[in-house]
């Protein structure tokens, strides 16, 4: 790679004179430890974080900057563009990755840094083409946004004032370049949104560069093509040899043994004789002499524990970790190296059966049913997105009866933390390669780059006990064999450039990541792509995993979610808009309309709009205005991905899991989301955690017939009472059977079955529900559930009078609501505070009231007057 680009041929000296002139703008860095009281053999570690500028490199007027941080989020810090997520406001900043930018700042080095042997600097995250400067000379070229570049800079370095500079060329121009070098068109879906961007011809150039593919524009995503330094820089300063890298390699695992081969990567300055010892907190597991090589090492450490504690997923058990310390001593320097893990085995068992092939992860040898969501970034700013936004989102999880999220393949590798909480939380990760709906070039230089980032990532994620399989791609085989792209690329390029797509295809999917997974971490599976049916077989609902869009795309019927059964759905999903308050937040009153400029710019489906009141109107009266149409569409959503989720977790074991489309948003829009950009549950988000319970009952029809199912998780045999009824709208009872009942262990099963004939009792279905209820041995409630024997629209609903018992508590306030009358969808709303309602959208049933609790940290003045409260009748 050159060097540098004629474009950003600035003279140096002249940049850094400017860049003094402006001392009193520039806050100093701030060491983060006290050199000072360092012992001369301990090593150093900077974060170079303070002081940072930034300008566009053909502009003067240097501004402050946050690192880590974007362009975008630093121009508006100065003011320099207005938010880019409020109304129309995205298609006003496209300019900004048509530019270069340039950060520079200075830092302090001091002796006890310089008398260090070894110094470099470590650039975790550099968004995306960098020219890198220290004090004026270049000593890197990145072209990654995923992959940690590290250099050798003690030679550069000088006691005193210290110069850093990055230069970030446009990726658009890059990608231009590229694209027209190519000699032929690569295939991407129109997820690429070069139109939206003012990209020359509408060129869709992300595939050239290896960078977050949501950026560039998504089906639920704005388009803004952010550079900037995005994860911390970091000095680092140490004598002796430094362990580089630790990997718990899991041998073996019994109730009474586990076998750890610990792995260690040693980088030594000298030949040189050390003690290499293992804890696990204080208790030493292992020690032994090692004689180092020049260069680097590797050591492996057998290591045992004795009676080990497994982990476990959410719901199912402990998530127990261990922490491992390898700390070599040579002389007077010591290097040490911690890593946290949890014992557990996790197998993809895919056994030949009647039907086709199970797909199923079995955990400490036992199958589980997945019940998750895929996961997307929570910010196309990704700097935004703090330990308490994870920590919101990864709790939701949990406490929706999660124990899986899918980190999907145009996003990016997620954040440290997200695993670590990942860890402690019990929920598994399936982990995409950031791949996602196109082909990719072939050339030596992308292989080789992209074969480098696989590295980097497996290494760093492998040693969390979450990680549960590694996936190549996101719908890049299904692209190219069942929505044409193959067939489209032979007629309009020929079969040479097909034949040329292809093996760009098999190169990175069935050769480089599969060896990656091979020499890193061969004790998981690798995947090549989602959905399929094995490598290079496209998706067959028999076989592999499925992503299912016939509800949505297709237009098709909720009920198809029982008919299309695949062994395991890894993507379905129906959108909603998000709360009011959400929408208030992007939008004016004038823009309250579904295809106004401003509601079609934040719904990035194609269909979207129109497919969303199109389903509503099939099964719901019309909203009398633009807030009901808001909520009737999120119980719409919820509804219909409640019967998808209770229709996957009916048919176990042949289907074993169960992700819908997605969890999370990365901008305030209408998507298919069960949460929104700013973390508010929408109505899918309450149904999934009554529709994920660890025991679950489920009435469906099937026919003429109403069956009642009992699906548990749990691996013990339970017995229970079942309670069913049929109830008016008035809560009298026109039919009920009480029956004593076994939840079998880990099953799904039919308890019950009749005619729909009997239930109504000759009463008019559009009047009655049918109530559904599961009971410990002690009358404590299991799972209830409710299924009408009508559409909402032809419900004969009454208007309830709901009454409130409002009292304040330590958390906020508890709400008991009760109605002589059925109130269905119950909606509660309060925009005085910021809060989270323990329940929402929930039938609230004759002389049979519900508590909820409403929670917030912040003050809810006139709580009680502001509390606002709908049910369904009140939408039309």
């Amino acid at each position: 790679m050159k060097h540098c680009y004629s474009k950003t041929q600035l003279k140096t000296r002249a940049a850094i004179f400017n860049f003094r002139a402006l001392n009193y703008l520039i806050v100093p860095l701030f060491i983060l430890i006290n050199i000072h009281t360092t012992k001369a053999s301990e090593p150093i570690s900077i974060e170079i974080s303070q002081g940072w500028m930034f300008k566009q490199v053909d502009g003067e007027s240097w501004l402050p900057a946050t690192v880590p941080g974007c362009v975008h989020t630093d121009l508006m810090a100065n003011q320099k563009i207005e938010d880019p997520f409020y109304r129309l406001n995205e298609h006003k900043v496209q300019w900004i990755d048509k530019m270069d930018w340039e950060y520079l700042t200075s830092f302090q080095v001091e002796a006890a840094v310089l008398n260090r042997e070894n110094i470099e600097m470590v650039f975790h995250g550099l968004d995306t083409y960098a020219e890198v400067y220290i004090n004026g000379q270049h000593v890197l070229s990145a072209d990654n946004m995923f992959r940690t570049w590290k250099k050798d800079c003690k030679s550069l370095l000088k006691e005193g004032t210290n110069t850093l500079r990055v230069v970030f060329e446009s990726p658009i121009s890059r990608g231009l370049e590229k694209y027209d070098a190519n000699g032929f068109i690569i295939p991407v879906s129109g997820n690429d949104l070069a139109e939206i961007g003012q990209v020359k011809d509408q060129k869709k150039v992300s595939v050239y560069t290896r960078k977050a593919g949501y950026h560039f524009g998504w089906d639920w995503g704005a388009r803004l093509v952010t550079s900037g330094i995005w994860r911390p820089i970091e000095l680092k300063a140490w004598n002796g040899p430094v362990i580089r890298d630790a990997f718990a390699r899991q041998e073996s695992l019994t109730n009474e043994l586990a076998t750890i081969s610990f792995e260690l990567e040693i980088e030594a300055n000298t030949d040189q004789s050390g003690e290499l010892t293992v804890y696990d907190g204080a208790e030493v597991l292992a020690r032994q002499k090692v004689q180092l090589q020049t260069g680097n090492n590797q050591l492996k450490v057998p290591v045992q524990i004795r009676q080990p504690k497994r982990w476990w997923p959410n719901g199912l058990g402990e998530q127990h970790l261990y922490s491992l310390t390898a700390k070599l001593e040579t002389g007077k320097e010591t290097t040490s190296k911690s890593v946290d893990i949890g014992l557990r085995t996790v197998e993809v068992i895919m056994e030949a059966d009647s039907a086709g092939r199970s797909f199923e992860f079995h955990v400490n040898g036992q199958p589980v049913f997945m019940k998750g969501a895929n996961y997307i970034p929570q910010d196309i700013f990704l700097n935004r997105v703090t330990p308490d936004k994870y920590e919101h989102v990864l709790q939701t999880a949990v406490e929706s009866n999660m124990n899986m999220l899918r980190v999907w393949g145009g996003g990016i590798y997620e954040q440290d933390i997200f695993y670590e909480m990942c860890d402690k939380k019990g929920l598994l990760v399936w982990q995409d390669f950031m791949f996602a709906c196109a082909m990719f070039p072939g050339d030596d230089a992308f292989l080789e780059n992209v074969k480098l980032e696989a590295i980097d990532n497996v290494k760093r994620l492998r040693n969390h006990p979450s990680i549960a399989l590694w996936c190549g791609n996101n719908e890049n085989l299904a692209a190219w064999k069942r929505w044409g792209w193959e067939k489209d690329a032979i007629k309009d390029q020929g079969q040479e450039v097909a034949n040329k797509i292809w093996k760009a295809y098999t190169d990175v999917f069935h050769n480089i990541l599969p060896e990656v997974v091979k020499a890193y971490d061969n004790q998981r599976l690798y995947w090549a792509s989602s959905p399929s049916a094995g490598q290079g077989i496209p998706e067959e609902y028999h076989t592999g995993d499925a992503h299912y869009w016939g509800v949505w795309w297709g237009q098709e019927p909720f009920q198809n979610y029982e008919q299309k059964m695949p062994r395991f759905m890894s993507e379905f999903g129906f959108q909603s808009f998000p709360d009011l308050t959400t929408v208030k937040k992007y939008a004016i009153e004038e823009d309250w309309d579904i295809f106004s400029e401003v509601m079609k710019s934040h719904q990035r489906s194609s269909i979207g709009n129109g497919t969303i009141k199109n389903y509503m109107l099939r099964d719901y009266k019309e909203p009398k205005d633009f807030p009901m149409f808001l909520y009737v569409g999120q119980v719409l959503q919820a509804e219909g991905m409640k019967f998808g989720m209770e229709a996957h977790r009916r048919n176990m074991p042949y289907c074993m899991g169960s992700l819908y489309w997605q969890i999370d948003d990365c901008w305030p829009v209408a998507s298919w989301s069960s949460m929104d950009y700013y973390g508010r549950w929408k109505a899918q988000q309450y149904f999934t955690k009554k529709a994920f319970t660890p025991i679950l009952i489920s009435p469906e029809f099937e026919g003429k017939d109403l069956n009642v199912h009992i699906v548990s998780d749990q691996w013990e045999a339970i017995p229970a009472t079942m309670r069913l009824s049929t109830i008016d709208f008035e809560g009298n009872t026109i039919w009920s059977t009480t029956e004593t009942v076994t939840i079998g262990a880990n099953e799904s099963k039919i308890h019950f079955s009749a005619p729909t004939t009997t239930l109504l009792e000759g009463n008019a279905k559009e009047k009655v529900v049918f109530k559904a209820e599961l009971l410990t041995e002690n009358g404590a409630l299991i799972s209830s559930n409710l299924l009408y024997f009508s559409a909402p629209k032809n419900l004969k609903l009454p208007n309830p009078s709901i009454e409130t018992a409002i009292t304040s508590t330590e958390e906020g306030y508890k709400i008991k609501l009760s109605s002589n009358l059925l109130a269905k969808n119950v909606y509660l709303r309060y925009e005085g505070a910021e809060g989270f309602f323990s329940d929402n959208y929930f039938d609230l049933l004759p002389n049979e009231p519900v508590e909820v609790l409403f929670r917030t940290t912040t003050d809810a003045t006139n709580f009680k007057a502001q509390l606002q409260i709908f049910s369904l009748v009140d939408s039309y």
